[in-house]
């Protein structure tokens, strides 16, 4: 006996609980229906109808019998109680393997909040470093180069702060030269004026101009009386502050006559007229 056959269905009957409710008078009367319906006579086309109708003959014996009618219907519940079991095992398990999944595509996936972040731990982080480095130059730097005209005029500058002691304007000689002419270097001044006596700074200035800083004032003086420079290009030398002398007030104008009346070369005196303006206008855009 086949132990998975349905033998309420085997008969037409409803099977589970409600087959276990039918009379045995319901039973018979679907036996005999279903009978006449698969009995071999009437099936003659059909090999399979006396097995068939075998089958239909012992499913209604095991109905009709009380105590084996009975372990079927305990055969069915345990089938139905094992597939309930099964059913809700099977969804607790797609249950679990569905939150499993979530977690996981939680997991990998980017979380708006840590993404943010970490954004913004990245850009701290940049900016500390950007501050650190500001730090670090403004740390190490140094005085800013000197260049090769005002190298000097800086070691000069340097020494006479160090030294405590202010500038001696009457030290101080203005010179300037034509545009047109050969330039003169730092180098060249310094020659020049070295006859005169000790040169202690040069500082060139834009448009051809200079300050040279004499050791002494007699030396500031001597070199204002002298056409100094190339014959094609004469340097005109005045004195950023004149020596006053109290003793020889008259000493001033004679001094600016002796340095005009010794300029040599025509027209001279417009060409120093012209330089005092352009020094005039220089030190009024400086102002």
């Amino acid at each position: 006996m086949d132990v998975d056959v349905d033998h309420y269905s085997v008969l037409g009957l409803p099977s589970g609980e409600e087959g276990a409710q039918l009379s045995e008078k319901e039973i018979s009367k679907a036996y005999r229906a279903k009978a006449l319906e698969l009995h071999p006579d009437k099936r003659l086309d059909d090999p399979n109808a006396h097995s068939n109708f075998q089958k239909l003959k012992t499913s209604y014996e095991i109905l009709k019998d009380e105590k084996a009618r009975k372990l079927f219907d305990d055969l069915l519940r345990v089938k139905r109680e094992q597939l309930l079991r099964r059913s809700q095992q099977d969804s607790k398990r797609r249950r679990m393997v569905s939150d499993l999944e979530e977690r996981e595509r939680a997991a990998f996936a980017p979380d708006s909040a840590a993404k943010a972040k970490n954004e913004e731990e990245r850009i701290l982080r940049k900016l500390r470093e950007e501050i650190e480095r500001i730090r670090a130059m403004h740390a190490n730097k140094g005085p800013p180069p000197a260049s090769s005209k005002g190298q000097a005029a800086s070691e000069g500058k340097d020494r006479k702060s160090s030294g405590g002691v202010g500038l001696d304007k009457e030290k101080v000689l203005k010179v300037s030269w034509e545009m047109s002419g050969p330039d003169y270097t730092v180098e060249r001044l310094k020659e020049l004026f070295s006859v005169f006596g000790v040169v202690e700074d040069v500082v060139t200035r834009k448009k051809r101009s200079a300050l040279v800083v004499m050791a002494s004032k007699d030396a500031a003086v001597a070199a204002t009386r002298t056409v100094c420079g190339d014959l094609s290009n004469p340097l005109l030398v005045v004195p950023l502050q004149p020596v006053v002398a109290t003793d020889f007030p008259s000493v001033n104008k004679p001094v600016e006559k002796d340095l005009r009346n010794d300029l040599v070369g025509a027209g001279y005196q417009d060409f120093e007229d012209s330089v005092m303006k352009k020094l005039q206008k220089a030190a009024a855009r400086q102002k």
